[in-house]
């Protein structure tokens, strides 16, 4: 079964929990945790990288018999460009993620002559337990600290980030104006529930807002609470950031007007008002338009490839992935639709993708987890990139 993390399902937890009490408490070696977070603040990224990856050896959870792939997924990576630029781009993954979440586009930026480093979020790759050990300190942290080590190397450097990770990139760039720019992916500036603002004072009381089954290499499938709290405090973060003054560094955005993950509205408005370089560029993928001139909207009703929206996740591949794409091995069946629709997913019906949760009379929905739109979006990408020089 293919399960996949949502933050709406904190708000479900949430009202199970006040209408019964108490919450599942189910016995797996991936829901344990380690005896501690691994060390992120080595002198070198080499150092990080590799003391890391034997640090996952020894605590992760293994859904594979290929150790080595899964390690390869979920360890810090650096992309050495054969034509460098001068350039470095720093990518910060998301909640429940693994830095495979940018091998697509960090291809594409290394293919571009920049420098590409990817970092692992403390309580992530190993096993899913471990996300009840971080505070938002040591997201924090990890991130200026391999911001600085690319600043000692690199005298332009560009932030990047995902959803939870974009948040983290965003604060850094907004108070450190040495940084050339930000490129986000469906930002979590705000969240689409409500309920997530009590996910800290939750924690006290419940230990998982979601758990399932935890086969996918790549990410985690279930949330403990405290991961949900952790990133909500970040978009309280980036957001008292947000609204200290405009920020007017170059600013790549792509986010699909059918999450249902995040406030797309007030991403968009934080574009339009906050993030104001002329030569950003907002991708939207969907049927509205955007009310700014530096924004491109690119619909997702794409009868075709049996495309109903776009999602939070999907923006990240190319359709070439071997996991995520067109032909990928992960088919994410569990979309928010109900046991049924989810089974016959499973049992190999013809299927549709959308965002978690969208439904459509006589259609099996599984997770778009791929990006349509990929080539041209690393087109308006590389637009905003080339703004600077």
């Amino acid at each position: 079964m293919k399960y996949v993390i949502s933050i709406s399902a904190v708000s479900a937890t949430l009202l199970t929990t006040a209408l019964l009490g108490c919450s599942a408490d189910i016995v797996d070696p991936a829901y344990e945790q380690s005896s501690s977070l691994p060390n992120y603040q080595q002198a070198t990224f080499e150092e990080y990288a590799k003391e890391t990856r034997i640090w996952l050896k020894q605590n992760r959870v293994f859904v594979s018999s290929n150790e080595t792939l899964e390690l390869d997924a979920n360890s810090p990576t650096e992309y050495k460009p054969q034509q460098p630029n001068g350039q470095a781009v720093l990518l910060v993954h998301g909640l429940g993620d693994s830095p495979y979440s940018f091998i697509d586009i960090a291809k594409h930026l290394q293919q571009n002559g920049f420098l590409v480093r990817t970092i692992l979020l403390p309580g992530h790759g190993s096993k899913v337990g471990d996300l009840m050990l971080p505070s938002l300190a040591d997201w924090q942290t990890v991130v200026s600290h391999h911001t600085k080590l690319l600043q000692k190397e690199y005298d332009s450097v560009w932030l990047g980030g995902y959803s939870t990770g974009a948040n983290l990139a965003t604060s850094q760039a907004i108070n450190d104006p040495s940084i050339s720019g930000l490129l986000l992916f469906s930002p979590a500036f705000q969240p689409n529930s409500p309920a997530v603002q009590y996910a800290e004072l939750a924690s006290h009381f419940i230990t998982w807002a979601d758990q399932d089954p935890e086969d996918n290499y790549l990410r985690y499938n279930s949330l403990p609470m405290n991961g949900a709290a952790v990133y909500y405090q970040t978009s309280e973060v980036v957001r008292e950031d947000l609204g200290k003054a405009s920020y007017a560094k170059p600013v790549f955005i792509m986010m699909s007007e059918g999450d249902s993950v995040i406030d797309t509205q007030y991403v968009a408005e934080q574009f339009k008002h906050t993030l104001t370089n002329p030569n950003n560029a907002l991708i939207w993928q969907g049927e509205s338009m955007i009310d700014d001139p530096r924004s491109t909207a690119l619909s997702m009703k794409l009868t075709k490839q049996r495309i109903s929206n776009g999602s939070h996740m999907g923006l990240l591949f190319s359709p070439n992935n071997p996991d995520y794409g067109i032909n990928g091995r992960e088919k994410i069946c569990s979309n928010g639709q109900g046991s049924e629709l989810e089974q016959r997913c499973q049992a190999g019906e013809t299927v549709w993708y959308s965002s978690w949760g969208y439904q459509e009379e006589g259609k099996v929905h599984a997770r778009l987890t791929y990006n349509p739109y990929f080539e041209e979006s690393m087109q308006a990408l590389d637009g905003v990139l080339s703004a600077n020089n």
